[in-house]
């Protein structure tokens, strides 16, 4: 009587696990999906926001986890770029420091003021390539009494500053505009410790997507979604995401909840098989 009371349980509970096994097994996962995003976009398209123009200029997978025999998740990213075609760049030039400029050497002479308001840039004189192409002179100047002299067919005695031309000077102010390295450059500030030169030009920039990322463009937000390895979508839509996420979270504690019954009630058939053949003690 006992085995058979056992063997009635047993199927009982052997029921109720293939029946929620067989749940587990057959329930459709669900997944995040928009049918109508604002843009649905391949490598390589253009779009626009508020008149500026943006390309999808990549959109690549790769491979994340898999550590310790676990499975690797493909995880699909991916790039946006666009061209701000007045972005503002600047340079600083150091108070006596040489500077690049023209296609010259120079030195960086800030006014000598509390609020300087000025600065010249002083030739920097190439002494040793000027000695190198005056054939009287020594390529090496020698200094005698503190005075610095060139040496002129061996034995004559140059001071230096008459020797070396007087170096060009150019005066600036700020607001004043230059021409630095093909760009039409303002003096935007001056200091005590540096001349600040800015301009606009172009600039691209880039902004990394990933999946479900919330991604601002020209003062919009938008959110990604990546249907497939080829494809990205941005929408505004969150309603509809956060709501199919609730949906997912949902399907995912009833998953777990259907596994730990079909778990529970085989274990429970196999322990009570166990105690139906244990030897009597009566």
């Amino acid at each position: 009587m006992q085995r058979r009371a056992a063997a009635i349980y047993v199927a009982l509970f052997i029921v109720i696990g293939a029946a929620s096994y067989s749940l587990v097994a057959t329930a459709q996962a669900p997944h995040v999906e928009f049918q109508n995003p604002e843009y649905e976009l391949a490598q390589g398209d253009q779009f626009q926001v508020g008149g500026q123009t943006y390309t999808a200029s990549s959109i690549s997978t790769s491979e994340q986890g898999g550590g310790h025999g676990g499975a690797a998740t493909t995880v699909v990213e991916g790039e946006l770029r666009y061209t701000n075609d007045s972005a503002r760049y600047t340079a600083t030039w150091e108070n006596n420091t040489t500077q690049s400029y023209d296609g010259q050497e120079w030195r960086v002479l800030v006014e000598n003021a509390s609020e300087p308001t000025s600065f010249t840039l002083r030739e920097d004189l190439n002494e040793t390539a000027i000695l190198q192409d005056d054939p009287d002179a020594s390529n090496e100047m020698v200094t005698q009494n503190g005075t610095q002299y060139v040496v002129i067919n061996g034995s004559e005695l140059v001071p230096a500053t008459e020797y070396f031309p007087e170096p060009g000077t150019r005066t600036y102010a700020q607001g004043d505009g230059l021409d630095y390295q093909g760009n039409a450059s303002t003096v935007a500030s001056v200091t005590t410790e540096s001349v600040t030169l800015a301009w606009n030009a172009p600039r691209t920039n880039t902004i990394g997507v990933g999946n479900h990322d919330n991604v601002t463009l020209s003062g919009e937000t938008y959110l990604a979604h990546f249907p497939d390895e080829s494809t990205l979508q941005l929408t505004q839509d969150f309603e509809s995401y956060n709501q199919q996420t609730q949906e997912i979270d949902q399907y995912t504690l009833h998953k777990n909840g259907l596994w730990g019954v079909s778990i529970l009630s085989f274990l429970t058939a196999v322990f009570m098989i166990g105690f139906a053949y244990l030897p009597s003690r009566y």
